[in-house]
This record gives C-alpha cells, structure tokens and sequence, in this order.
C-alpha cells in the first residue's frame, strides 16, 4: 500500500448478506481540497488489482486541464473492501485475534464496497459528489453509485464495464479461482507464506492478461518474437505479469473479489434490467473499447441506451479491455468533454469567466 494512504475506521460494517464486520479500515487518498459547501468532490473506482493510488496507474487524468484536476476537484480513491492494500479483506487480522481471515472473510458484494465507500465520503465532509468514474471493476462500482446514491452523486462515468456480469466473464473468473485452488501450495484456502513460487496466482494473472488485451495488441507487440531463456517474448510477458501479482497481492482476495464481480446485477432487486438501468437518472458518459474481448462494445452500448441521460463514447484502441490504462490520454479527452457538459462545470466557467 502506498505511504501517501489515509485510514478512516468504520466500527461496524454489516454486508447486503447479512454478515457483520466489526473494525473496518479504509485505506484512501484524497488530492485537492474539498470546498467549504462540501460540494466538489469526485470519487475514483479502481480495478480488480488496483489500489487507492490512482495518481499512479491514471496519472495521465490528473493535473490541471485534465479529468481530475486537483486545483478544481476534491478527488477520493479508497481501496475496495476485500483488497489488501489496506481496506480490510482477508488478509487483515481478525479483530481480537492473531490470525487473518482468509478463505473464511465474509461473501460481499459490490453494493457492499460502494456502501463502506459512501461512509469514507461522508465522513470526509462530501455533501455532493460532482463525478464517480472508473473502469472494468471500477466502472461496476460506478453503476452501483448512480443506483445506491442519487441524492449524492450528479453524474457517473463507467468505462469498460457492463450492467451485469455476463457468462462470459464469470467462466474467465472461475477458470482463474480454479487455478488457484490446484496450486499445490494451497492448503484449504491459505497459501504457505515461506515457501514460493504461488504459481495458481501467477497462472490466474496470466489468464485474465489474455482477457485484458486482444489478438491484434499482442501481435503487434510480439509477433513470433522469441526471448531469452526460449521463451516466445509473449511468454516472457504473461510470465513478468504472473510473478508481479505475487509479489504485491493476497490470493483470497483476488478470489473474493472475482466471486463479488461475479455477482454484479445491476437489477439484482430492482425489477428488469431496463427498470434499473431507467433509474440511474443523472448524466453519464458511457465508455466502450472497441477491441475489449472481455466487456464487448454491445455491453456499453446496452447501458448508453437505457440510461436515461446515457451517451457513448468509444475508444478506438487495439490493446483490448486495459486501453482505458493504456490509452489513458484518448480517455481523458472524452472525459474532460463530457465534464464541460455539467451543470456544476459550466457554472464554474461561467463564474471564471467574469
């Protein structure tokens, strides 16, 4: 976890499933300043195996001029619930106990991380939240926002991100949870800690690689390349990648939060699809990657329709579902576009302007 992460203690956090956690901490990052009416604060989302550092992995989104510009926005990135880069999940030490929760860390949802998130914004001072955005596992959150909390947020952004996780994405998911659980070094749920490599974790991360990109990225980079070692200069990539997660994330999260993702129906409880989506009323930016082979372009384009105040964007990048990191640049074009069409925006311009 970063040295720049904050913590904000919840006593008592009671999950949509009815379990009970009790000493919760959510690590976050703030940057700018929240203004005195509590009224310009955007919340950033991350993905699956990211953390509250979005100045890191967006830096390309942040600084004046752009999508989160520090001088305008109080910007909050909090770690999702079951991460481990420091918001409680199952590596964190059961309160009173010696002994982390592991495989036995509560089943949530992400209603549940958007619920524990709406309580650090709150209790950081936020009365309105100008933007949510993020993308993949971020932009689920996001929908989840504009559903949970109207009266809070004024617009949302989700980007490579559906209203529901398809079979699709699910098989992705439990084909990576399944080479987790074959590594020989898991033992009922826990991994032991002094002995390495943890090849189910690399073999999962160099899965979903292949999901986060598309043919044409990958053969544009590495061609029939060969490396050292033998190794074709894709492997020698799908491998840097396995051994990466290793090194900085916990197993029993990344199954928790796949199975959380998993789960993930907008109208879960709120009637049709197109009912749920229908209540989502405040202005959203919709952003679809062309060549995303894991959140396909009609998933975006099913939200922009049903969304009431719903418009799409389109990236037209060849790396496949990770462009909304990798081409970072063309995404905060869109964003810093759509941002000039709200309300709260174009009273600041004008105000500037005077």
């Amino acid at each position: 976890m970063s040295r720049d992460s904050r913590y904000f203690a919840v006593p008592e956090f009671r999950l949509e499933g009815g379990a009970v956690l009790r000493e919760v901490w959510v690590a976050y990052r703030t940057w700018g300043t929240l203004d005195a009416d509590g009224g310009n604060a955007v919340v950033v989302c991350h993905a699956l195996t990211g953390s509250a550092d979005a100045d890191q992995w967006w830096a390309p989104l942040f600084g004046p001029g752009h999508a989160l510009d520090p001088e305008r926005d109080f910007i909050v990135c909090a770690n999702v619930l079951g991460g481990c880069s420091g918001t409680t999940g199952p590596s964190t030490l059961r309160p009173g106990t010696a002994e982390p929760y592991g495989p036995g860390f509560p089943a949530f949802s992400v209603r549940d991380m958007v619920a524990l998130q709406e309580r650090l914004v709150r209790g950081l001072g936020v009365r309105r939240v100008r933007l949510v955005l993020g993308g993949s596992l971020g932009g689920l959150q996001t929908l989840e926002w504009g559903a949970m909390f109207p009266e809070l947020v004024e617009a949302i952004a989700p980007i490579a991100a559906s209203a529901r996780h398809s079979p699709w994405c699910i098989a992705w998911s439990e084909a990576q949870r399944q080479a987790i659980f074959a590594d020989p070094l898991w033992q009922g749920g826990w991994y032991s800690h002094d002995r390495a490599p943890r090849s189910g974790l690399a073999a999962a991360r160099m899965m979903a690689m292949l999901a986060y990109r598309s043919p044409q990225s990958l053969g544009e980079r590495f061609d029939r390349k060969e490396s050292a070692a033998s190794l074709f200069a894709v492997e020698s990539w799908l491998h840097h990648h396995g051994r990466a997660l290793v090194e900085r994330f916990d197993a029993n999260s990344y199954v928790a939060l796949t199975r959380a993702m998993d789960r993930h129906d907008v109208a879960r409880g709120r009637g049709t699809l197109a009912a749920a989506l229908g209540g989502i009323a405040q202005p959203a930016l919709v952003v679809g990657i062309a060549s995303d082979v894991l959140y396909p372009l009609a998933e975006q384009r099913e939200l922009a329709e049903h969304l009431p105040d719903g418009r799409l964007a389109v990236l037209a990048s060849t790396h496949g579902h990770d462009a909304f990191l990798l081409d970072a640049a063309a995404l905060d074009a869109e964003l810093v576009a759509f941002r000039r069409t709200l309300p709260a925006e174009r009273s600041r311009l004008r105000e500037a302007a005077r």
